[in-house]
């Protein structure tokens, strides 16, 4: 029978030192890339080895030591999680305790040689044939997290609230979206959401699958990110790639998540999965190529059909409980062996309670069995088949023998006195194990009342279980009924807010046009005044975006006094015709708006009308004031040049004195 993988549908690396060592110098290493049949030979860098990894994705990375790849245990976490999720790292020599690769290599019939080259095909060519352990330092969950893509920190006001609101909407919308993905997909998942201020800072979501089976990837855009991580496991996990030729007992849990337990004849647990998009045929051949079940079993009586149908396909013998397994009873069975969910420690528990079942009757057909020849065979004979030990073993021995002996397995033969009393000790075996059914049946009489007491207190859980989602959806749903009301209710005083700010607006139009028949009488001889609390940067930028700003606009400041350099400079950018001020600038503001030309008049020489926000002041006494301002600035330039000449006049006399 074939041992050949299904990595060898894809590629197999084996990788061994070359020169160097990872944890000083760069490191090339020896690398063998193995396909069943061709191998081709190449020495690489470390880097080099990482891109090959990432380009062609092979089945296996193959080694002798795991840690010629990385320097330590952290190192070699990181170099687990940045492998492609379809890539497996294999040490062939073993678990936590190698043995030399020679050994292996020679136990295997695979060529060897102490050159690196020779030992990484001897790695590669062990993986392919199923030898070795994978490295696992990751579960089979996923961590998908939605959360923002910058920062929401600004300058504050209005601007700033819009813009949180917007990226906390975007997230939400993309988490909205990968849920759906998710559902759509199959797969099972926990979701974590931190609601913020218009939807959501982020949204986590806890996968059941591998990276490769999530139809979500990682990117970055705008104002959101999407980060995919695997879940890390305690330690480092050490798997063993199995064995067709193996004879096994296999546990299986059915339903939406259908998991399977592989446990070898010694009681070992070989290998455990779930899935929740493999059909029927997909779970055999993933059984087939781990062994030959020799018991199927389940943790429920009777046997599901979809169990049993299973079984009847390997034609092996069915193991059920006398009743339901207890949870606590699996939980204990399988309390020392890691598995992702329950699931699959139902799966492990009802194939260890098979083995637990089978345990004494798969030793005694080891004592019968000569060492020459395999157990497993035997005890699927035994156990699967009904048959005899002995009549298992003559069964074999006349499929080996010739025609001749072949014949004469058929006339009868005495028993040896050594069969004779194995066929006694059977016998007393036998009743023994009878007196012990009828103790169980005691015991289980006696316990009827109690599994009433505990069916009945299951059913009220349940009961309780289902009026608290009720509970939850309906808390759930009047969350989601208050938070639309809220957003409806920001959005109509938005809405109250822009209406205002658009009626002021016209108003304001209307005034500077006066081709509405309208107002144009009235207009006539008036100038629209436009109204700034405080001569500071923010009260001009919060007016300029409430009504407008603009060159030849009249202003006025309710309180002029405080402005530095910096603001007279933006209301200077602005070129406004006339300013009009209540309180008295500062020297650096007002020497900027004496350079800059921008007429200054007290708001007590021209008339202003308020009605709300507008104003209106009369053109006449706008000009006056103007003119009266530009009558200031000769005025000021005049005294100006006098002091200049008269500076100029004092340190000429007093460079003259100087001279003499």
């Amino acid at each position: 029978m074939s041992t050949r993988t299904g990595a060898l549908d894809a590629l197999v690396f084996g990788v061994d030192v070359q020169s160097g060592d990872i944890r000083g110098d760069a490191p090339s290493y020896a690398l063998v890339i193995f396909d069943g049949e061709s191998i081709e030979r190449d020495v690489v860098s470390h880097r080099k080895l990482r891109r090959l990894i990432d380009g062609e994705r092979p089945g296996i990375v193959a080694t002798d030591n795991m840690y010629e790849l990385a320097s330590d245990k952290d190192a070699l976490i990181r170099f687990l999680g940045q492998l492609p999720s379809e890539t497996k790292l294999v040490q062939v020599t073993g678990d936590e305790q190698p043995e030399p690769l020679s050994r292996v290599a020679k136990r295997h019939g695979v060529p060897y040689d102490k050159q690196p080259m020779a030992e990484a095909e001897a790695a590669a060519r062990l993986a392919a044939s199923n030898v070795g352990y994978e490295v696992s330092a990751f579960t089979d969950t996923t961590e998908v997290k939605v959360a923002r893509g910058r920062s929401t920190g600004g300058g504050g006001g209005f601007s700033e609230d819009r813009y949180t609101r917007r990226i906390h909407g975007a997230v939400k919308t993309t988490a909205r979206e990968v849920e759906s993905q998710l559902d759509s997909a199959g797969l099972e998942y926990e979701k974590d959401v931190t609601e913020k201020y218009g939807g959501y800072a982020n949204a986590v979501f806890e996968v059941e699958g591998r990276p490769a089976e999530i139809p979500v990837s990682e990117h970055r855009s705008g104002d959101t990110r999407i980060e995919i991580e695997r879940m890390r496991r305690d330690g480092i996990e050490f798997r063993p790639l199995a064995k067709r030729r193996d004879h096994v007992l296999v546990g299986v849990d059915p339903g939406t998540t259908t998991a399977v337990a592989i446990v070898g004849l010694d009681g070992s647990v070989l290998d455990v999965y779930s899935t929740r998009t493999d059909d029927t045929a997909a779970v055999t051949e993933w059984i087939v190529e781990r062994g030959r079940p020799v018991v199927v079993a389940a943790d429920v009586t009777p046997m599901p059909n979809t169990v049993e149908k299973l079984r009847r396909s390997f034609d092996a013998a069915a193991w059920v409980p006398d009743s339901d397994l207890p949870v606590d009873e699996k939980q204990h069975r399988t309390r020392e062996l890691a598995y992702d969910n329950d699931h699959e420690r139902d799966a492990l528990a009802a194939a260890l309670s098979a083995y637990d079942d089978h345990e004494d009757q798969i030793d005694r057909i080891a004592t019968k069995v000569p060492p020459e020849r395999e157990v497993g065979p035997v005890v699927a004979d035994v156990v699967a088949g009904d048959h005899s030990v002995e009549s298992a073993l003559a069964a074999r021995e006349d499929d080996e023998g010739d025609d001749a002996d072949t014949e004469s397995s058929h006339d009868p033969r005495e028993l040896t006195a050594e069969e004779k009393k194995i066929k006694r000790l059977e016998a007393r075996v036998e009743r023994l194990e009878s007196h012990t059914e009828d103790l169980k049946d005691t015991i289980a009489t006696k316990d009827e009342q109690l599994d009433e007491y505990e069916r009945k207190l299951k059913a009220a859980r349940s009961e309780q279980r289902t009026e608290a989602r009720k509970r939850r959806e309906v808390t759930r749903l009047e969350r989601e009924n208050d938070r639309l009301e809220r957003e409806l209710g920001d959005e109509r005083e938005r809405v109250e807010e822009l209406e205002g700010k658009l009626e002021r607006l016209k108003a304001l139009w209307k005034l500077d046009h006066s081709n509405f028949a309208d107002v144009s009488e009235k207009r006539e001889g008036l100038v629209p005044v436009k109204i700034v609390e405080k001569f500071t940067t923010e009260a001009i930028v919060d007016a300029d975006e409430r009504f407008g700003l603009a060159s030849g606009d009249v202003i006025m400041f309710r309180d002029a006094t405080g402005a530095g350099r910096s603001t007279a400079e933006r209301l200077a950018e602005i070129e406004p015709r006339l300013v009009l001020r209540q309180g008295g600038l500062s020297d650096a503001s007002d020497e900027v708006l004496f350079n800059e030309r921008v007429p200054v008049a007290d708001a007590e020489k021209v008339t202003v009308q308020e009605v709300d926000e507008l104003a209106v002041a009369r053109e006449r006494e706008v000009e006056a004031a103007i003119e009266q301002w530009d009558d200031w600035v000769d005025d000021r330039k005049r005294e100006r040049n006098q002091q200049m000449v008269d500076r100029l006049i004092s340190e000429h006399r007093a460079s003259d004195r100087g001279e003499s």
